[in-house]
């Protein structure tokens, strides 16, 4: 999503927060941050592809909280969420601004979206699986 950003706003200043969720415990767990300097100062733009349970992005909300960022300057830009998700955050913080395309039901116990759009990561760099084509030749055969 960022070269996306940078191509709209040439001069934006961009940081990283990497937050990935232990696939055992569900719980985020933080492996990177770097963040402008003087960002109390500005509006953040938190890019986050998917939100399934909220955690992640609720670790990412506080780190931003303890870097003296404004809950009111925070928008949490997503492209599909989860019903939970969008609960948790906006229940935890409710001056975050939240703005997503689509927001599914359900997450299931990998804690993916369902149905959701598979991994994103996988999608976007083209590195997710072939389908075997069975759901497609059964949609086909009954369509």
């Amino acid at each position: 999503m960022e070269p996306a950003l940078r191509a709209v706003c040439k001069d934006v200043r961009i940081g990283t927060i990497l937050i990935q969720t232990n696939q055992l415990t569900g719980e985020p767990e933080l492996h990177y941050l770097r963040l402008p300097k003087d960002i109390s100062d500005d509006h953040v733009i938190l890019m986050d592809c998917t939100v399934s349970t909220g955690a992640a992005a609720m670790m990412a909300i506080r780190v931003l909280l303890d870097h003296d960022v404004p809950e009111d300057k925070i928008f949490l830009l997503s492209l599909l969420m989860a019903e939970m998700g969008v609960h948790s955050v906006a229940y935890a913080f409710p001056r975050v601004r939240i703005i997503t395309t689509a927001v599914d039901k359900r997450v299931n116990d990998l804690f993916r979206i369902i149905p959701g759009i598979g991994n994103f990561g996988d999608r976007y760099f083209g590195t997710d699986a072939v389908p075997d084509g069975s759901d497609e030749e059964e949609v086909a055969s009954t369509g």
